[in-house]
């Protein structure tokens, strides 16, 4: 290979690692500005800037993420000018973090320790986010948004996109991590062995389960964390098992480990006033500063049947009530939750267990109605 040849590769390989720090704060800022009504022409003579620029924001070459704090801040606040909605302007804002993440983690070169993974404890919105070139679901704020009424020049991503080198990369990293984090950084271990989950590939459910024998913790905490991290990733494979052994021995009838799931609930889907850099907070037994109602919410979509977290949305829906009952009169969510009830009784998904809780549900509602 020539020097030319060389040259022309590193700048392909440049370009391409360049474009992946971008793709999915640049998707998000082109679905933005499909929202918006705005061509790249015209968004450009808005934010003062060449159509290229727009053009380069978009496709990740020229990523958002190389922008300074000062400059993402003029465009935040255009944006909300324009009449952006709060939940896409936070998926722009997930999409920066997600961006940062994947890479780092699409280097696979390194030291894992030093990742970002472990600087805080991730939650919901920003996981949809992060996978969403992954496993291609679209991220909740994102939903039916993202088809533009114009006529293009030629074909359009629906949506982030890695090819399947990449995504072998970055589970790859994944479970490089969740390896080398074992016995040390526990916070990056179980986040990094949560994204791993994603992968589809068969080996996955094996290699899960030997990081959960490998693991032996000797707290209670990280004993906990690392039996529900398995079961997540377990049940959002079909696997129920995993799931229904964690609420039978973990949660039922343990107050700690009650408490520890709302609050780690909680927290997952944003109810919590601030982020967390550890996973302490998880255990604390004292009055939460969290409320419940977005929590309820949450759960009681989540009551669907064919779902992994169907029992434990369930049996989180009873201790929630049980923990903060004046839900059952002020909550918004108590329409819908009564309304499916009769529906999940009479079906055959949920187990006895899960059925005995949602009898229990039904009894506490009649009780706040009489």
């Amino acid at each position: 290979m020539g020097r030319d040849d060389r040259t022309t590769l590193t700048r392909s390989r440049g370009t391409a690692n360049r474009s992946r720090t971008g793709m999915v704060s640049g998707y998000v800022f082109r679905v933005i500005r499909e929202e918006l009504d705005h061509t790249q022409q015209s968004l450009a003579d808005a934010f003062k800037v060449s159509t290229d620029t727009i053009a380069g924001w978009e496709s990740g070459r020229r990523p958002l993420t190389s922008l300074t704090v000062g400059q993402k801040l003029l465009h935040r606040h255009l944006l909300m000018r324009m009449g952006v909605s709060p939940a896409l302007l936070r998926a722009l804002d997930r999409g920066l973090e997600a961006d940062v993440l994947l890479a780092d983690a699409l280097t696979d070169e390194g030291a894992t320790c030093d990742s970002p993974l472990g600087a805080w404890v991730i939650q919901r919105d920003l996981v949809e986010v992060l996978v969403w070139p992954l496993n291609g679901v679209t991220p909740e704020p994102m939903r039916g948004l993202g088809v533009s009424g114009r006529p293009r020049r030629g074909p359009a991503p629906t949506r982030p996109e890695l090819s399947a080198d990449d995504r072998r990369r970055f589970f790859r990293r994944m479970r490089r991590t969740a390896e080398e984090a074992r016995g040390g950084d526990f916070l990056l271990h179980r986040q990094a062995l949560y994204l791993a989950g994603y992968d589809e590939e068969p080996d996955t459910p094996e290699w899960l389960g030997r990081q959960q024998h490998d693991q032996r913790p000797q707290d209670w905490l990280t004993r906990w964390l690392t039996t529900r991290s398995v079961a997540a990733v377990a049940a959002r494979q079909g696997d129920g098992d995993r799931m229904r052994h964690f609420i039978a021995t973990t949660l039922d009838d343990d107050h700690a480990g009650e408490a520890a799931n709302l609050n780690y609930w909680a927290y997952w889907i944003g109810e919590s006033p601030h982020l967390e850099l550890s996973d302490d907070f998880i255990a604390t037994t004292g009055a939460p500063t969290w409320h419940g109602h977005k929590l309820l919410q949450h759960l009681v979509t989540g009551l669907v049947p064919d779902r992994g977290f169907f029992e434990l949305n369930i049996h989180t829906i009873w201790a929630l009530l049980a923990a903060r009952p004046g839900l059952l009169r002020t909550s918004e969510a108590m329409g819908a939750l009564r309304e499916r009830l009769p529906l999940l009784l009479d079906g055959t998904g949920p187990s006895k267990c899960a059925r005995r809780e949602l009898e229990g549900i039904r009894y506490a509602i009649r009780l706040a109605e009489a």
